[in-house]
């Protein structure tokens, strides 16, 4: 069973930074697409960024620049380093795991961490 764990969040001010980390067990971390959601309260849930097998990103269009994804393979873990934060930014962020199979595909998501970004 896959099972992943997120770290990292917490209370910053605007402007200043937090690390993601997300580990992921019961699964070959290497086959799986990463990628980070969040939703604020009283908003959908957004993805943020995605990371495939071959490290190719991509972010929403609200982060670039700001927000950077990343995989250690050899430690079945996805980061999402942000910085420049703002209120906006405020959200339950939550990891997820996705592959292809034929016919359909397979996804797991995680429990989330807190992010609040407020003065």
């Amino acid at each position: 069973q896959v099972q992943l764990a997120e770290s990292g969040g917490g209370l910053v001010q605007p402007g200043g930074s937090l690390k993601l980390s997300c580990v992921l067990s019961g699964s070959i971390f290497s086959i799986w697409t990463m990628s980070w959601h969040r939703q604020a309260p009283g908003a959908q849930r957004e993805l943020v960024a995605a990371i495939d097998t071959g490290s190719s990103v991509n972010y929403a269009d609200s982060v670039k620049g700001r927000f950077t994804i990343s995989r250690d393979n050899a430690k079945n873990t996805v980061y999402l380093q942000m910085n420049s934060l703002k209120p906006e930014d405020t959200a339950v962020y939550t990891c997820d795991a996705d592959r292809p199979i034929p016919g359909g595909s397979y996804h797991y998501g995680g429990q989330g961490t807190q992010v609040t970004v407020s003065s």
